[in-house]
């Protein structure tokens, strides 16, 4: 039990809702902040305050861009506009991108299909996706959907899908762990699976 004042509490049971952050951490944070300078507290306070309107969706892929334009990703010079790679969550594209390996566009579906959980077709993003196939004159689709039930479901409905149009449709080479989500597989083990994936 400390004896901080409510303000402080407050702080460290919000910084300790963050991902990875325990009680100690969250404690350390926060201390370490009460020594920061009233200008750079305060500038780490507006932007906190503006990130609901300041970070948005990019409205090709679905990745995370400042409000109203299109994601770093989409509008690099260089990347390769033939080919896209399926994700669920745009979590998962900073995975792929510290492989190293992958150089094409993403599109972020929203999630998988789930019917237990009540997530059907209508709440992923697919017709945007069926949009960029045409726009982009695309040759190739990757499905990098994570080896679970739902995601093995979901990039078997999205190849039925695209079947019949003019693109190779291939899937990341089996070396991920089963069950489990790509975002916490280790960039190497993704660039592998990229480099062999193989036709759906």
């Amino acid at each position: 039990m400390n004896h901080y004042p409510d303000e402080l509490n407050t702080l460290i049971e919000l910084l300790q809702s963050l991902p990875g952050i325990g009680r100690r951490g969250a404690n350390r944070i926060a201390l370490s902040m009460l020594k920061w300078d009233p200008e750079k507290l305060s500038c780490f306070a507006k932007l906190v305050d503006e990130l609901p309107i300041t970070v948005s969706f990019c409205p090709d892929c679905g990745n995370l861009a400042s409000y109203g334009k299109r994601c770093p990703i989409c509008t690099a010079p260089g990347r390769d506009q033939t080919i896209i790679c399926v994700v669920e969550n745009f979590t998962q594209i900073s995975a792929i991108e510290n492989s190293a390996f992958y150089r094409g566009l993403y599109h972020v579906l929203g999630g998988k299909l789930a019917p237990l959980s009540g997530r059907g077709i209508e709440d992923l993003n697919i017709e945007t996706l069926r949009s960029r196939l045409v726009s982009l004159e695309v040759k190739e689709l990757v499905l990098a959907l994570s080896p679970d039930v739902e995601g093995q479901a979901t990039a078997a409905y999205l190849a039925n899908l695209f079947v019949d149009c003019d693109i190779t449709i291939t899937r990341l080479a089996q070396g991920l762990p089963a069950g489990s989500d790509i975002s916490y597989a280790d960039s190497a083990t993704i660039g592998a699976a990229l480099k062999g994936r193989r036709v759906f």
